[in-house]
């Protein structure tokens, strides 16, 4: 680096200290509650000093004030309102809405165009545009079309299970099993392309998301500098998405489009969903190819990791809390000698399940916050009683704790503890709506919620059908989460012993038998 740029450095970080320490004032004048944190990395600094994760640093900062109604928070030398009143937070996602219109980008358009064109990233209108063409994707009438994919899907993932070969391989790492078959439902779902990652276990879709979602300190240092110092991060050309990633994503999809448009090919999928709508937009709009890969990358991203975590998580507390596990194949049992196999709708009725996979977004969500940036001039009740309303202006950013609202006691009683039947009956009546945010709120909130949690319940109902699942020696309780990673991983990941079950073998035999008498 040149004498210059190390000048533009060096004046980047006085600026920056500048700003955090006239930001206080302003804060400190209003009464507003601060989490602790040091000028340049804020409050952060002990995620760079792998001391903490994001999820220690989002709950405790959540805890520092339980009277106040908002505290602040900085996001590296970025100072930004944790809202902690649900109230609050309903009130700018659905009714001031229009002041909180888009999410805090920092990706830049010529290095990351995947990401900057996705959905969660785009602005007002092109936002709203983007979302409306995708909309169709996740109708009640598309998701029953791709439950068949995904039903097929994880029948298999639980037949391979159960036919593993005794001995020591029964033991298993779950999260590398899970995000196989996530890479398999987003193939054939998204894509049109069927994959089988148990047999090909370096298939290219898998790799990618293995590497995209690789979040070490590298990638932290280079969040870091694309957000807080974006000339430098154009003159090291960083980029979040690698090139040959991008390249992969770019071609399949170019040709994938190509090649249904010259040979009239039509999938129950979310890329022709997405062809479909295109040619249904007015005067003025437009979907480009690039349009869709974004879209379509996105999808791959959010349907990747998170599914799989998600599956992963709630195995561990099922194979932890065995009396859980019981009651739940219970249902299922149920379920197939009712249906001989389980339907979409069947599965919509699972109260259990539903409750089960419930609790474990509301314990783990794999999205610890989200934020939203105010467009015009919004007025903020005081933090504290006694204290100044708050006028947060154009281009601040507010923040909504969702991890730390999710195990506050306040909304959840015995907020650590995993207990589905907080979603069953009169105590799920009693849950305060506006205090399970994993997939957002408003008009914001996460469009694809519903194809994953259609993913996950289905294996968990396949797998758990077929097998039982037992803590092993490498089996970590409680969970300890590895502080050098971004993301919600424990240290030694998810390692159970596979055991088939006999009740299923039993249950299938019936089945069969009753499917020839009738």
């Amino acid at each position: 680096m040149d004498s210059l740029s190390i000048i533009l450095a060096l004046g980047a970080i006085a600026v920056a200290a500048y700003y955090y320490f006239t930001r206080e004032d302003v804060f400190e004048k209003h009464g507003i509650p601060r989490s602790k944190g040091v000028p340049i990395f804020g409050s952060t600094w002990k995620v760079f000093l792998q001391r903490a994760t994001f999820v220690d640093v989002v709950k405790e900062t959540y805890n520092t004030n339980k009277d106040a109604k908002y505290i602040v928070f900085y996001d590296f030398s970025f100072p930004t309102i944790v809202i902690r009143d649900i109230e609050l937070i309903k009130s700018i996602s659905v009714k001031n809405f229009d002041h909180f219109v888009n999410h805090r980008t920092f990706l830049l358009d010529k290095t990351d165009s995947l990401f900057s064109k996705n959905l969660f990233f785009l602005k007002d209108e092109k936002w709203k545009e983007v979302r409306n063409t995708m909309s169709p994707v996740f109708t009640s009438s598309k998701l029953k079309t791709m439950f068949g994919l995904m039903n097929d899907c994880a029948k298999k993932y639980g037949e391979n299970l159960t036919s593993l070969p005794e001995t020591d391989q029964t033991e298993l790492e779950l999260k590398d099993v899970f995000s196989r078959y996530a890479t398999d439902i987003i193939a054939t779902c998204a894509f049109g392309i069927d994959i089988d990652s148990m047999k090909d276990e370096n298939n290219e879709f898998y790799t990618c998301g293995k590497s995209l979602n690789n979040l070490d300190m590298n990638k932290l240092i280079k969040f870091f500098i694309i957000r807080n110092l974006p000339w430098l991060s154009n003159l090291l050309n960083l980029r979040i998405v690698e090139s040959k990633i991008e390249k992969f994503f770019i071609d399949m999809i170019d040709n994938n489009i190509k090649t249904r448009e010259e040979r009239g090919i039509n999938r129950p999928d979310v890329i022709q969903t997405m062809m479909e709508s295109r040619k249904k937009l007015g005067p003025g709009k437009s979907m480009t190819t690039a349009d869709i890969t974004a879209q379509g990358f996105i999808f791959f991203l959010a349907g990747f990791d998170p599914v799989a975590t998600t599956m992963s998580f709630a195995a561990y507390e099922l194979g932890v809390n065995q009396e859980i596990q019981k009651k739940l194949q219970e249902e299922i049992d149920r379920v197939l000698l009712e249906h001989g196999d389980v339907t979409y709708d069947a599965l919509m009725g699972m109260e259990y399940l539903d409750a089960v996979v419930n609790e474990t977004t509301r314990m783990y969500p794999v999205q610890p916050f989200t934020d939203r940036i105010c467009s015009e001039r919004f007025e903020l009740p005081p933090a504290l009683p006694g204290a100044k309303p708050f006028v947060v202006k154009k281009g601040d950013c507010v923040q909504f704790p969702i991890y730390g609202i999710q195990r506050d006691e306040k909304y959840f009683k015995n907020p650590d503890k995993f207990d589905p039947n907080r979603f069953l009956g009169q105590a799920k009546k009693d849950l305060d709506p506006n205090s399970l945010l994993t997939f957002g709120l408003g008009p914001r909130m996460c469009i694809g919620n519903r194809f994953a949690l259609l993913e996950v319940k289905v294996l968990l109902f396949h797998v758990f059908a077929r097998c039982n699942i037992i803590p092993c020696p490498k089996t970590t309780i409680p969970l300890v989460f590895d502080k050098t990673k971004m993301n919600f991983m424990p240290i030694n990941g998810f390692w159970f012993e596979i055991q088939p079950r006999k009740e299923t073998a039993q249950v299938y035999e019936y089945v069969k038998v009753m499917s020839h008498v009738y």
